[in-house]
Parts: C-alpha cells; sequence; structure tokens
C-alpha cells in the first residue's frame, strides 16, 4: 500500500479499490457480508502509515464513488485523526489538510459538511496557529458569491465555534487580529442572508461567543442584538428557536445588556411561547426561569402575569405526538427491554449529612410540558398567592370540562395545581381540604396519565394531609388517599404504578408513625406489588419498602409484619446472582430495613452478612485479575459495604460473631485503600461504624486504619474527594475515644491536617467542618498533653465551629477536649478567651454532668488565675447574650 507521502502522494489503484469495496460493504443495508469482520479489517489497513491519505483522497477526489462511500471514508477519517493525528509525520498532515480544504466547496452537501467535521476536530487538536491556510480559504469562501462555497465555509466555521471558540478568539502568530474579529462583521451580515441555513450557522456561531463575550462582540452587542430583532420572525423555525436561545443567554451570562430592551424581549419571548413548533417554544419558555436564575427584578414580570400563565397552562397539556403517551399505555405484563432501565448511582453512605434526594419526576424527558410545568413552578414560588386569581379560573374551567376528549385539558390542571402546591400554599391553604377531596377520586380516572398525574399532585399535599389527619374528617381523608394510592400501586398500568410509588414514598416520609397502625394492609399491597411488577417499577417498590421501614422504626418488628415482608425478599435475594445489577435496590432496601428493625434482624443477618462478604471478594479478584468471570463493577462494593454498616447499625453488639468470623477487618482494610473514592467513602463510614460497636475486633490492623485514615485528611486531597475526608475524620474520632492513648502516633499527623480545615472553613463543606472539629476535641480528650502545646494556632477557628455544632453527644466528647486541653495549657487558651466562652455560650442544654462541671472548673480556673480586675476586663470583651449564658456556671 505505500507510495511516498507529501503533496506528491498518489494511492495505489489495487489499496484504492480494496479500501472503497470494504466501506461499501460497510454501508450496505442489504449486504450480507459479517459488519464485524469488515471493521477488524478495516482495523488491520489503518496500521499502514497512509491508510488516512487513501481516506481523505476518497473523501476529496472519488468522483466516481457515491457520496455515502466517500462520506463514510471521511467519517473513519474523523474517528482515526482524533487518536493518531498528533503522532503522523508532518507531510501525511499537510497531505489531509491541504486535501479537506477543496472539500468545503464540493457540489455535493454531505461532502462539504463531513470535511467542515474533521477541520473542526484538527482545530481541536492544535489550533489556527499552524493552519494560516484554512483562515485564508474560510474568508475566501465566506466572500464568494457561490452558495455552496458560503455553505461549506460557514458549516465548519460553526462547528469550530461550538467545539472550540476560544481558538478563533485568541491571538494568532502573523496575523494582526484576532480570528474572531474578523469573522463576526461576516457573521452579523449573513443574519440578511436570503439562505436559510447561512442565517442558522452564523447566528448559531455568534451565539456560541455570549459566554466568551470577547471584546469586539461586547463592542458590536447592539448590531448583535438587532440582528436578533431582525431575526426574531423569521419563516424557519430553527432560526426562531435560536433567537430565543441567544436571548436566553444573554440573561443568563450578561441580563445587564438586555436591560434596555426588556419588554421588548418579554413581549417577543411571550409571543414565541406560543409558536406553532414546539421547540421554538421550548427555547422560549426556559427564558421565564433563566430571568428569576438572574435575579432581575419580579416587579418587571407582574404585568405579564395575566398573559403568560394561560400561555403556560396551555402548553402543559400533553402534545398530541408526544412518546410519552404511547408509552403512558404500557401495560404492567410486557417485560423491561435492558434500555427501559434508567441507569441507577447508589449514593454512599456519609456521616453527618441530611440525605437529601431530589423528586424523580414522573417523566423524565425534558419537554415543553415539563419546562411550563416548571416556570409555573418557579413563578409560585416568586409571586406566591398573587398568581391565583389568573390561574385558578383557568384550572376550573379545564377540570369542569368532563368529556374524554378533553382529558389532556384535565391532566394538565391537576399538574398545575402540583406545580404551585409549594409557591401558593398559603393562598390554597383554606381550600386544601377540597382540593384534596377533588382529587381523590381522579386517583381511579379511567385515563391511566390522570391517574399517574394524581398521584403526584397528592403528594405534593403530603404535610396537610398528615397535619389535618387529626382531626375526624381530615382522618378519613388520609385514609381515602392512603387506599387510593395502594390501590394505584398494584394498577395494570407501568406509568401509575411508578407514579403511586414515588407519591406513596413521599407520603411515608411525612406520615411517619402514623403509618404504625396501618402496617398490615400497606405492606400486603406493597408485597403484593413486589410479586408482580416488572424490573424497572421493581426497584421503585425497593425504595418504597425502604422508606417505610425508616418511616416507622421499630414498629415493624412484630412477627406478623415480617411474615409479609421478609420471605418475598429473601427469595428475591436468593434468585439474584453476585453480579446481577437488580441487587443493588435490594442491597439499600436491606440497609433500611436491617436500620429498623435493630436487633430483630438477627434471624436474617447471618446469610446476608456472608453474601455481602462474598460479593465484596468476588469484586475485588474481578478488579485484580481481569480473566475473572464476575466483571469489575465498584457498585457492588459499595452497597455492600453501607449494608454491612446498617447491620452494625441495627444489630448493635449482637454483629460481633460475624465480625470476628468472616474476618470483615482485613478485607475493610483493602477497601479503605480501594483507588475509587466512593468505595473508601462507604469503608470509612463502615470503620467509624464497627469503632463504635466492637473496636477490639480492629486492633489486629489499628494503626493501619489510623494511618490511610488520617492520609485522607491530606490538604492536597480533602477538597477533592470531600466525603471521602469527612467520613475518614470521623472514624479517627469513633476509634479516638474507644481505644485512646494508642491512636498517639497519628495525633500530629491529623492535627495538621484538621487545623487547615478549620482556618479556611468558608468554601469547604458544614459536615466536613463539624467533623472536624469533634475529631480534634475527641484526640485532645484523649491526648491532650500532645495536643495542648499547639492550642494557640487552630483555638479561634475551632472554638467558632464548635459554637455552630448542635448540642449532642459528639458535641460533649469535644467539649471533654477542650476542657483537658486548657487544663493542660491554660495560658495557650488566653488570646482566644472570647471564642472560647462564645463556644461555651453556643450550648442549649449540656445534659451530661461531668461536662457541665468540667466548663465549670475551667471558666473558674481562668477566673483565679487572672484574678479580678483582670477577669473584669475579659468579661466585659464579652457579648451581653454570652454574659447571660455563662451566668449559670456562679461566675
Amino acid at each position: 500500500m505505500a507510495a511516498a507521502a507529501g503533496s506528491s502522494w498518489q494511492p495505489q489503484e489495487q489499496g484504492l479499490k480494496e479500501i472503497c469495496g470494504l466501506l461499501e460493504q460497510q454501508i450496505s443495508p442489504t449486504s450480507t457480508s459479517d459488519k464485524s469482520q469488515i471493521w477488524q479489517q478495516l482495523q488491520h489497513y489503518s496500521q499502514f502509515p497512509d491508510f488516512n491519505n487513501y481516506l481523505v483522497f476518497i473523501l476529496s477526489r472519488a468522483d466516481g464513488k457515491s457520496a455515502e462511500v466517500r462520506q463514510a471514508a471521511g467519517l473513519l477519517l474523523k474517528n482515526n485523526l482524533r487518536s493518531s493525528f498528533k503522532s503522523m509525520s508532518p507531510t501525511s498532515q499537510q497531505y489531509i489538510k491541504s486535501e479537506l480544504l477543496p472539500c468545503l466547496c464540493a457540489p455535493d452537501k454531505h461532502i462539504r459538511t463531513t470535511a467542515g467535521t474533521i477541520i473542526s476536530v484538527i482545530v481541536q487538536l492544535e489550533g489556527v496557529a499552524g493552519w494560516h491556510e484554512l483562515l485564508h480559504v474560510l474568508l475566501t469562501c465566506l466572500d464568494s458569491n457561490n452558495v455552496n462555497h458560503m455553505e461549506g465555509a460557514m458549516d465548519a466555521l460553526s462547528k469550530i465555534c461550538e467545539d472550540v471558540p476560544q481558538v478563533l478568539d485568541s491571538d494568532v502568530p502573523g496575523m494582526t487580529e484576532r480570528p474572531i474579529n474578523v469573522f463576526l462583521p461576516k457573521f452579523f451580515k449573513f443574519f440578511q442572508s436570503p439562505h436559510a441555513l447561512l442565517r442558522k450557522l452564523a447566528l448559531d456561531s455568534v451565539n456560541q461567543y455570549v459566554m466568551l463575550m470577547p471584546s469586539f462582540l461586547y463592542k458590536a452587542m447592539d448590531q448583535y442584538l438587532q440582528g436578533l430583532f431582525v431575526l426574531a420572525n423569521d419563516p424557519v423555525p430553527e432560526v426562531r428557536k435560536l433567537v430565543c436561545a441567544a436571548f436566553v443567554q444573554l440573561i443568563e451570562v450578561h441580563p445587564a445588556i438586555l436591560e434596555p430592551h426588556l419588554r421588548n424581549v418579554i413581549e417577543y419571548m411571550l409571543h414565541v411561547n406560543k409558536d406553532d413548533d414546539n421547540e421554538v417554544a421550548l427555547e422560549a419558555c426556559e427564558f421565564w426561569t433563566a430571568y428569576f436564575d438572574a435575579q432581575l427584578p419580579p416587579e418587571n414580570l407582574r404585568e405579564f402575569l395575566p398573559r403568560l400563565i394561560p400561555v403556560l397552562l396551555s402548553n402543559m397539556a400533553y402534545a398530541d405526538d408526544d412518546e410519552s403517551l404511547v408509552d403512558a399505555e404500557e401495560d404492567e405484563s410486557v417485560p423491561d427491554r435492558d434500555q427501559d432501565l434508567k441507569p441507577r448511582f447508589h449514593s454512599s453512605r456519609l456521616h453527618g449529612a441530611e440525605n437529601v434526594e431530589d423528586d424523580d419526576d414522573v417523566v423524565n424527558i425534558w419537554n415543553l410540558r415539563k419546562c411550563s410545568a416548571a416556570a409555573l413552578d418557579v413563578l409560585s414560588n416568586v409571586f406566591g398567592d398573587d398568581i391565583l386569581p389568573t390561574l385558578m379560573p383557568l384550572i376550573q374551567a379545564k377540570l369542569s370540562s368532563t368529556d374524554d376528549q378533553s382529558w389532556k385539558e384535565r391532566e394538565a390542571a391537576v399538574l398545575a395545581i402540583g406545580a404551585v402546591a409549594e409557591g401558593c400554599i398559603n393562598g390554597l391553604y383554606p381550600h386544601l381540604s377540597e382540593i384534596v377531596t377533588f382529587l381523590i377520586p381522579l386517583l381511579d380516572d379511567k385515563f391511566s396519565l390522570i391517574r399517574s398525574i394524581s398521584c403526584w399532585t397528592v403528594s405534593r399535599f403530603s404535610k396537610f394531609i398528615v397535619q389535618d389527619s387529626g382531626n375526624q374528617n381530615g382522618n378519613d381523608r388520609f385514609e381515602k388517599v392512603l387506599m387510593g394510592l395502594l390501590r394505584r400501586i398494584l394498577d395494570t398500568n407501568k406509568r401509575v404504578q411508578e407514579a403511586a410509588c414515588s407519591a406513596f414514598a413521599t407520603l411515608e416520609e411525612e406520615a411517619a408513625e402514623e403509618l404504625a397502625p396501618r402496617l398490615e394492609v400497606i405492606l400486603q399491597h406493597l408485597m403484593c406489588a413486589f410479586g408482580k411488577y416488572q424490573r424497572r417499577n421493581l426497584r421503585i417498590v425497593y425504595d418504597a419498602i425502604g422508606t417505610l421501614a425508616d418511616a416507622v422504626g421499630a414498629e415493624l418488628d412484630k412477627p406478623a409484619y415480617l411474615e409479609i415482608l421478609m420471605p418475598p425478599l429473601i427469595a428475591k435475594w436468593q434468585q439474584l446472582s453476585d453480579s446481577d445489577k437488580d441487587i443493588f435496590p435490594l442491597l439499600e432496601c436491606f440497609t433500611s430495613i436491617a436500620q429498623a428493625l435493630g436487633p430483630g434482624f438477627s434471624p436474617f443477618a447471618g446469610p446476608v452478612f456472608q453474601r455481602c462478604i462474598t460479593i465484596i471478594q468476588t469484586q475485588q479478584m474481578a478488579k485484580e485479575n481481569l480473566a475473572s468471570a464476575a466483571q469489575y463493577d465498584k457498585e457492588f462494593i459499595v452497597c455492600s459495604l453501607d449494608l454491612l454498616s446498617g447491620l452494625v447499625e441495627g444489630l448493635g453488639s449482637g454483629i460481633e460473631s460475624l465480625v470476628s468470623e468472616y474476618r470483615l477487618s482485613d478485607l475493610l482494610l483493602i477497601c479503605c485503600v480501594d483507588a475509587a473514592a466512593d468505595v473508601r467513602q462507604s469503608a470509612f463510614a463502615l470503620l467509624g461504624d464497627l469503632a463504635r460497636i466492637c473496636p477490639g475486633h480492629l486492633s489486629p490492623h489499628l494503626l493501619e486504619f489510623l494511618d490511610v485514615a488520617a492520609k485522607q485528611l491530606d490538604t492536597s486531597k480533602v477538597e477533592e474527594h470531600i466525603s471521602v475526608a469527612n467520613n475518614a475524620c470521623w472514624a479517627i474520632g469513633e476509634l479516638a475515644i474507644k481505644v485512646q492513648r494508642q491512636v498517639s502516633p497519628i495525633v500530629m499527623k491529623v492535627l495538621t491536617s484538621l487545623v487547615p480545615i478549620l482556618q479556611h472553613a468558608e468554601g469547604l463543606n458544614k459536615s466536613l467542618i463539624e467533623n472536624s472539629a469533634i475529631t480534634l476535641g475527641r484526640l485532645a480528650w484523649v491526648c491532650p498533653e500532645l495536643i495542648s502545646p499547639h492550642m494557640e494556632h487552630f483555638m479561634q477557628p475551632w472554638c467558632s465551629a464548635l459554637a455552630r455544632i448542635r448540642d449532642d453527644i459528639e458535641k460533649e466528647d469535644a467539649f471533654r477536649g477542650l476542657c483537658a486541653m486548657v487544663k493542660a495549657n491554660p495560658s495557650g487558651a488566653l488570646s482566644s478567651f472570647a471564642f472560647m466562652c462564645n463556644a461555651i455560650a453556643s450550648w442549649h442544654e449540656i445534659r451530661s454532668e461531668d461536662v457541665r462541671n468540667e466548663i465549670y472548673q475551667v471558666l473558674h480556673g481562668f477566673k483565679q488565675m487572672l484574678g479580678n480586675g483582670a477577669w473584669e476586663q475579659y468579661m466585659s470583651a464579652l457579648e451581653p447574650r454570652v454574659k447571660e449564658k455563662l451566668s449559670r456556671y456562679q461566675i
């Protein structure tokens, strides 16, 4: 295949014929050849140094071949260049570049656009500084009167602007101007082109620079805005969509630029929010949320609300071609395909953090309906009840039409009620009992999408439904909602099942122990669903069961309930293999159940514990040995570690025999040094739990655990993996109070890491600051003589952090450390006396008598040491609130 590379390079006829033949077979829909075999042959050819020359030759010069074959050669070339361009010989690089440029003027549009894509890839790899001919050819094409030439150049430029806009906004040796300063006036000129494609590509290219805002564009802003207003009513929907996108970007990034034109822009956005083209309307609808995100004055929008709200409500109805209308009718008996299963992400355990989960909305495709509902939600949060006089009559009108043809209108009205449930709660409050009473029958509506949206909307009022259940009418409503959702959990429609389970999980969180008297009927429904759901919705049932366990806690620990709950779960547990990803939600579900049942989980603990150990071992072997039967996936390890944590937390000391039997500490140490941050995060959470319950079982590796945990607090690692540092820090503190002076070898190392965290607390995670302050206190409690000589360096930020921690046992431990340290080095605390007093005053109530006594002794010790005059001086510098709190110590 070889021939001399360079400008005189010529292909060999045989090689050219073979490659074209392979490409023809690859793209032919009727070819009987094995596509993977063809691919292998093409890969074989790619070993030859001039293979890419053949591909560019086919793209640019194989006039006798079909455009499809030439395009296929170009796309293969593009993929090859991504990995091999930089390692190619300069002569080959030059040949490819020189052959691509004439393709921009090719008569065939597909050849032009393929060349534009390849050119953009080369510019991504090496910029434009070494390719002045490119800029020259692009400018020449833009200035020609040939439409093909202009379109070819604009297509390549729009791709460069999208992929690497900064390249054109940089100084280029040999050029007096930055390239973008030369191209922008050409783009503006094309805004008025009679050719729609040129208008579209030019506008798209300029829009890519709104974020970067080159000085040339900033100075030419009036021209840009003028161009946008000219294109605002363009006959081509794609151009109108780009005009909307430009206004949305400008309001997000440079709202001040739009302020003088705001009324016109708002009027325009209102107009195109009703555009016949759904994509244009969707882009326009993004404007309302972007407006408030930019924190512009809400009052500017108030007068438009009577016109905007009807548009949003109208757009909330399902479009006739909405693909979810087809999905919505899927029956429960149809098995899920793999592509129906959304990727799921297990979040590793984080000590001290509140678990905040996003509402998993009923439909996950972003469309005009969802965007309009989100905009209405934002309006309700900004304007509150002021939107109700406009909105409610529209909703009532839609709900009053009961014929089958208008079901989409009714469904949109129910969605709207749910969308404003939070923002307008005060105005809706007097009518909530009527609203909920109205929604309950809709849970049984004949239309599946009305049933599913009613589940979601009812769940948005969970707080009211639960709070109101104290009186007879409210209790009846609570029962009806509960039973209505349970019926829908057993619906035959998959979409309704999903919506009902999610809504029920929301109600469970709000109702908590209120569910206890109704546990039997709830469990019967959930386990019936468990028996009939397909794989996708099964995950949501696991979540509902886990949420139920979290909500009712130990109430679940009754033989009658466990007989309903556990056998199906155990059967599924045995049925799933160790490498089946469907085991993840089951592991999470068991974690919640183990924590709820506590010692009541003992009968099931042995097999579950053993399975977790096996899964972790299997995954670690798969990781070490690529030839292993199992495919490595760290999520198996993370979920198993978290379930082990749940077992330790739930069973307490009842777990010791299992920890010992399966040598958990050996396995845990390996997980603590894993390369994956989320594996380490869960491993340190488990280490902290084991330290609390059975520290003796950690002693064989104690110093290694301490050393590895201390390394996670290195300043260089903390910001990158805050959650790992957080859990490691907490685990060190838990170990310290159990093994006491055995932590002394790592105390100084940990101290030098914790002090910078406390000193630079502003940008860091609240949980990490709290755990750092507590762990430092615990170390000071067990090794005061090691830490007290250095206290002047950290007393002030440490005391500030302690003052922000809520009252609990961990805070008591930290104050034991504070008192021990001050007693060991009282003069070291003097310069931070006010900070220390502020921390002491942060307690609402100290339950531990010995901590109260310690603080009493410290304060009286200072009073004695300073003598009356100096003491009075120190006290007078304190805030009145602090002095009042300290008076309980009789000073």
